[in-house]
């Protein structure tokens, strides 16, 4: 599935990078999987590494304009389906207390990685700095993440049992959004 798989990532990438609904996406474990994949020669590591690093960029991108262009509208919003305002409330706290280097960390936290760009955008930060640490944070995650799982495919016990790897990341990554999901059910059944 070389090729679609490719595609695959990519496009859950840019999702999880930037627009609203994708804040559920299993963005940290699919690219150390797809890395992990690549290791065994099912993908190219080069195509995934560039097709990764320019969703993550280009995701952060369309979440910037997104706030920067809706911006007060946002935070007027009530929760819905898709939309939850905590969360946005979170990303927001998270950026104001780390400034400019949110961008970067954002990346590495569920749910926060999502909306971070939307609320810099939203909150006015300016476009270069925005870019900057944009670019950063797309390295260290998108191709940092995935040459982690090529690197860790290549030793001989993971290389032996990927499949093994490739489910227990699956079940580590579906657990904290399940925890989170019935961590809102319960607030809101109080």
């Amino acid at each position: 599935m070389g090729p679609y798989a490719i595609f695959g990532v990519t496009a859950i990438v840019f999702a999880e990078s930037g627009l609203f609904f994708g804040f559920f996406l299993p963005g940290d474990s699919l690219l150390f999987t797809a890395g992990l994949l690549a290791s065994q020669g099912f993908l190219s590591l080069v195509t995934l590494l560039l097709c990764s690093f320019t969703a993550a960029v280009l995701g952060d991108n369309v979440g910037y304009w997104f706030g920067h262009n809706i911006g007060p509208k946002i935070f007027a919003r009530e929760d819905s389906m898709l939309f939850k305002k905590h969360h946005l409330v979170e990303a927001k706290k998270f950026y104001e207390l780390h400034g400019s280097k949110t961008i970067v960390l954002a990346r590495f936290v569920p749910f926060v990685r999502t909306f971070a760009p939307i609320v810099a955008g939203a909150a006015q930060m300016p476009y270069h700095t925005f870019m900057i640490y944009n670019l950063l944070g797309g390295l260290l995650w998108a191709v940092g993440l995935t040459l982690l799982g090529y690197f860790l495919g290549n030793i001989p016990i993971i290389k032996a049992h990927y499949e093994f790897v490739i489910i227990l990341i699956i079940l580590a990554s579906i657990i904290p959004v399940a925890l989170h999901f019935i961590k809102d059910f319960r607030s809101k059944a109080k």
